[in-house]
């Protein structure tokens, strides 16, 4: 009998972990969207279909599919024609749109 109560709250504990961190992500990825869309004004040079952006002045990223290291390089850097945006957004949006646009990219 403890055995099989052992089992059971295992179970319970990784299913309890696991959707806390599904919604976190979910999160993450809705706030990272909004910034895209929003905040960062990422859309209106960045094709992503995710986002129903059609732009041609920055990279498509469905086509180049940045890792979420390159995304968080050149948003806070800039790269290119593209403004650093550190001092702009706060870490955690740029954290949020490299996740979203790290996901996004790959749909």
């Amino acid at each position: 009998m403890g055995k099989l109560f052992l089992n059971l709250l295992s179970t319970l504990l990784i299913l309890t972990f696991a959707s806390n961190f599904q919604a976190n992500a979910d999160e993450l990825f809705s706030k990272g969207k909004e910034v895209f869309l929003e905040a960062g004004n990422c859309a209106a040079c960045h094709s992503l279909s995710d986002a129903g952006s059609i732009a041609e002045i920055g990279p498509n990223l469905n086509q180049i599919r940045p890792q979420v290291q390159t995304i968080l390089m050149a948003v806070k850097n800039g790269i290119g024609v593209m403004p650093a945006m550190e001092g702009i957004l706060s870490d955690e949006e740029i954290e949020a749109v490299a996740h979203y646009v790290s996901i996004a990219a790959e749909q």
